[in-house]
């Protein structure tokens, strides 16, 4: 699936879900050590436990960061399917 990201750095963020475990994430743009990072973190984890444990993390008063953008994704992801 792709997303595209509202007020972060990074514009789109990829990422595939197989068997409820969230793989192959991929940010666009962005902090690219952070991004890669986080998609490396949460390579095969739980879709529940990685929105659990991203969502509402902010960057820089901004009010969303690119962990709280993917952890919006994966919501919009389980609404869709």
């Amino acid at each position: 699936m792709r997303y595209t990201t509202k007020g972060t750095c990074s514009r789109f963020i990829d990422f595939d879900v197989e068997d409820n475990k969230v793989t192959n994430v991929r940010f666009t743009m962005g902090c690219n050590g952070n991004t890669q990072g986080v998609a490396a973190l949460v390579e095969g984890m739980d879709i529940n436990e990685v929105i659990k444990r991203l969502k509402g993390i902010d960057c820089n008063g901004r009010g969303t960061s690119c962990p709280d953008q993917l952890a919006i994704a994966l919501e919009q992801y389980l609404e869709q399917k």
